[in-house]
Parts: structure tokens; sequence; C-alpha cells
């Protein structure tokens, strides 16, 4: 094994606002070296593992795929494709239960392996990424599905085209890793150190990045001292700084990590691209270096099981769509009072309804949590306007406030007093002594405004559609109206002359259309008449017409005098004169 090089100087650090120090319980987990987890007889894999649309499947039931192969394909720009992570038979695509806070299912596609764990025809890899462009680059990250594995689950094609016109000087890679009980990336770097840096170079390569900086909590100094190792090996090494940051709750916030490692502050509704920034997750990169120099998606990730009710914690590289109830046995499974499972860490994961549930690319821990690391809740009490969550809260809000406007469902103060900057980090809700859910209000006041904000969309979307339906019908009126009028100035044209009538002739004619028939007729016979005269065939008569237009004339002289004989006034006999 190769010597820790020195430590380079220091860089100058910030301090974010707020936060905590919290026990970090991260020895648990990180006693014994990284598993691979059992093939399990079943995979359920999602087609939403990540944030915006659902994939849509590719395959059917009874088909056979292989590791790797793609099985639903991306929908929109804000999706991400999915992959098999083992070979076997597609048994099902169908709704099952799926990590959620809501415990609602979910579209997956099951796959019964058949122990074989064959690899599909993978995509030629890129020896070298530096002839490659950008979209070239890009195209491969979006085909293999990667998305942000901190968490967040954002797609990372979609995060690593920040536009023309923000151009990313500085790329950091969050490996703070701040919440208690999880270490997998703490792992990833002690044993894959190697592939995050080469991820590392590949995307400072796709933006043209001038810095790369790396973050790490001062509490994992081995993932530290073999992050420097990689880099001082690395073709990045001269651009590329590992920095031990203080270790504080919520530092591996994106915005909290920004701020300690640059001084820079985001925007208050604003992205880091907009500061020339671009943060990114150690595990992303792992799996961005393996999807551009082997041409293999991830199928897989290291998963933290920790908890006092897990009889040996520990982490294991877990195929996507393992039932966490497998990965419990293959960690010794529970033992003592387990009080709840939980899916992320203590402060901003959520219970998990049942244990069938599958890993997903987001999924980083699955705790098995004792009534004496996660004590029953006491009723919450009224707010005794303390100021301690205030202090706690490292975005520098107001929770008090947001508190009072969220249970009053006033959203207009919610968007005043920012409640969209809101990480949900959970400090304040740690310090409140009157044990107040403040989080879970937030949250319900994110979901009302942004179901107003859709029902506003919706309305100014039935609001365009009416004015459409409205311009048109109105086209169509003064289509209509045009044809009327040409109609009837051709009624009220002289069909010898070409001239328009003028007087009472027109006037009648425009006002009686019988009488314009009969007109229109013995026009027909004097055209006929003036035709032969100028053909020296003598005058016309009535053997020269059709039967069908001696009928129609004969109608309507019979039609006109009908009509004659009731327009005329009686006489003193009682008969019409």
């Amino acid at each position: 094994m190769h010597p820790s090089p020195p430590n380079p100087a220091q860089r100058r650090l910030w301090r974010f606002r707020g936060g905590l120090h919290l026990p970090t319980e991260k020895e648990l987990s990180t006693g014994r070296p990284v598993a691979e987890a059992p093939l399990p007889s079943f995979l359920t894999i999602p087609l939403q593992q990540h944030i915006g649309v659902p994939a849509i499947p590719l395959v059917r039931v009874g088909d056979w795929v292989l590791k790797g192969q793609r099985i639903a394909t991306s929908q929109g720009a804000m999706s991400a494709p999915v992959h098999a992570s083992s070979s076997g038979t597609i048994v099902a695509i169908e709704e099952r239960p799926v990590p959620h806070p809501s415990g609602l299912g979910g579209l997956c596609i099951v796959i019964r392996t058949d122990g074989l764990d064959k690899w599909g025809r993978l995509p030629k890899p890129f020896a070298n990424y530096r002839d490659l462009d950008a979209a070239t680059i890009r195209e491969r990250i979006h085909w293999a599905g990667i998305v942000g594995l901190g968490g967040a689950a954002f797609p990372t094609s979609v995060k690593l085209d920040p536009g023309p016109n923000r151009p990313v000087r500085t790329l950091i890679l969050n490996g703070a890793e701040c919440e208690p009980y999880i270490t997998c990336d703490d792992m990833l770097m002690r044993q894959g150190s190697g592939d995050v840096i080469l991820g590392a170079s590949i995307v400072m390569h796709l933006l043209r990045a001038r810095e790369c900086l790396i973050g790490i909590e001062d509490n994992k100094p081995e993932a530290i001292a073999a992050m420097r190792l990689a880099v001082a090996e690395s073709d990045i090494r001269d651009s590329t700084q590992v920095c031990a940051i203080p270790t504080r709750y919520p530092s591996g916030g994106e915005k909290q990590l920004i701020r300690v490692l640059t001084g820079k502050e985001v925007p208050t509704g604003g992205t880091p691209s907009q500061i020339g920034i671009l943060c990114q997750n150690v595990a992303s990169l792992a799996a961005v270096a393996e999807a551009v120099t082997a041409g293999k998606p991830p199928v897989s990730r290291y998963v933290t099981l920790s908890g006092r009710g897990i009889a040996e914690p520990r982490n294991f590289a877990v195929r996507v769509g393992t039932p966490v109830a497998d990965l419990i046995r293959a960690a010794g499974g529970l033992r003592g009072e387990v009080r709840k499972l939980v899916l992320g860490g203590p402060m901003m994961g959520f219970a998990l309804h049942s244990e069938q549930v599958p890993i997903t690319k987001g999924t980083n821990c699955i705790l098995a949590l004792t009534d004496q690391e996660a004590p029953p809740p006491r009723p919450a009490q009224p707010c005794i306007r303390c100021g301690k969550c205030a202090e706690v809260c490292p975005v520098d809000l107001l929770p008090q406030q947001l508190y009072w406007y969220a249970r009053s469902k006033d959203p207009d103060k919610l968007r005043d007093y920012n409640l969209f900057d809101c990480i949900e980090c959970g400090c304040c809700a740690q310090v409140c002594p009157s044990q107040i859910p403040l989080v879970q209000y937030y949250r319900h006041g994110k979901a009302e405004l942004r179901a107003r904000e859709q029902d506003r969309r919706d309305a100014e979307h039935a609001r365009a559609r009416y004015e459409a339906r409205k311009a048109r019908l109105a086209h169509q009126e003064q289509a209509r109206q045009a044809k009327l009028r040409r109609r009837q100035e051709a009624l009220t044209t002289s069909p010898t002359t070409g001239r328009a009538r003028t007087g009472s002739d027109a006037a009648a004619t425009a006002k009686d259309p019988k009488q314009a028939a009969i007109e229109a007729a013995k026009a027909r016979v004097a055209a006929n008449k003036a035709a032969r005269a100028e053909q020296g065939l003598g005058p016309a008569n009535t053997r020269d017409l059709t039967p069908a237009q001696q009928r129609q004339i004969e109608a309507a002289e019979q039609r006109r005098a009908a009509a004659t004989a009731k327009t005329q006034p009686a006489g003193e006999d009682g008969k019409r004169t």
C-alpha cells in the first residue's frame, strides 16, 4: 500500500450559520469491511427512482433480461432510464410497495433471477474521455440512468447541463456525509477513491471547470487520506484539493458545503450554477466513471445497514431492487425491540411501512432503531417563543413564523418568509422544547403551495384554451359572414350583363329568393335566345329547353301566381280582384 502523501496547506474555510453537533454513531458500521449482498430470488425495480417523470417499460412479462440491460426508457428531459440489476425473467409489471414517506406503491418491474448474474451487451467503453465532446459524455451519463446517489436522486445528466450562459468554474465533491449512522460514502472513498477522482476528472473535462474541491468532514481520517492519495496520482492533482471540514450537521447540505468551502452564498430560490459552482456526491461521480470508461450502468450501490436493532451493522454492495428484508437477513437479522425501520438517516429519513420495499438508486442507509435511539415523541406543547429554532436554522430562516403561517394556511406569508429555502434538515425540531414536529408543518405548507401553484397553472392553461377557442369561433364566424356576403352579391348581379342591378328590382330580388330563381331561369332563356340568334338559328322556344328546365320554370310561375293572388285585396263580392 502506498504511503499517504503529506497534507497540503489547508484551504481557508468559512462557517455557515446554525447547525448542530450530533452523536455520529458511525463506528457501528465502519468496523467491518464492505460485503457483497447475496443475490435475491426476486428483484423489484421501481420505474421511478429519480425526481421527475417515471420511466416507460421496454419489456413484457415473460421476457428474459440480462444484467445491465435497459428495461425502461426515460420519459422527457427530467427522467432517467432503468436497467436490470441481474439476469432473469420478467414475472410481473405491476404496482408494488416502494420506499416513500406516504407508504404508497408505484409501478415496478419484477425479475425472477436465474442465479447466473450474466451481463448483457454493453456500449463501447471510452478509453480516452478527453477526446470526447461534452454532448457525447452527457448522453452516456443519461443512458446509464445516473442520478444523485446522495439521496436527492436528481438526474445527473440534467444537472451537468447548466446552460451556455452559466459557465461552471468550480466543481465541488460532497463527501461530508454529515448525518449520523450513515457511512456508505465514507467506505466508498476508502475503497474506491480512484473511481471517485476519475469521475471528477471526467466531469471537469465536461464542464471545463478550473478547480475541484472535495469536502470531507474531519471525523473521517481514513477517507481523507485515501482521497488525497488518489488525487496525488491523478491528472487533476494541480487543480484539486481535499478539504477536511469541521464536523457539524448539516455541513453536507449543498448550500452549506458551498458556503464552507468558498464563502459564497447561493441566491434565494437559485441554484449553485448561478454563481459558477456545481456540487456532486462522490458516489454519483464513481458511477459516472464506470459508465464512461466501462460502459456499465449503476446496477448496485453501497448501502449502510446500521442501528442497535441490527445484529451485525455494516455496509453492503447491494443490487438495485433487493428487498430490505433480504438485506436485513444478510446482516444477521434484527435483535432486541426495534421501534422502527428508517430509510435514510435519523434526521432526514422516513419510517418504512414494510420490509418488502426494494433498495433503489437513492437508498443510502437502512436503520433499525430501538426505543433508546428513537424514543416515542412526547405530545406537542404550545410554542413558548424561545427562539432556539431560529438559532440553529442553517438557512437563516424564522422557523417559528413559518410554523404559525403553515398552521394558519397563509400561502402569501409562507412565500414571503422563503419556505422553499428550508432544506428540512430537522435542526429546529431537534431543539424545540415544546416537541413540535416543525418539519412536518413545513412539508405540509410546501405541498399546499405546490398544489396552489399547480391550480394556478391549470387555470392559466384553461384560460388560454378558452381564449384560443373564442378566437377560433370568431374567425369561423367572420369566414361565414364573408361567404354569405359573396352569395348575396352573386344573387344581386345580372347574369346577362355581369353588372350589379339597381333600384327596386335588385331590392326585390334580394328580399324574394323565389323571384330571384324565376328571373335567373328567364335570364337563361334569354341568353339561349341570344346565342341562337347569333348563330342564325332563329328564335328559341320551350322545346329547346330540357324537361327539367321546363318543369322548373312552370313551377316557379305557379308559385309566383299563387303569391300574387294572396296579396291582392278582396272585392265587394268577397272575391279577390
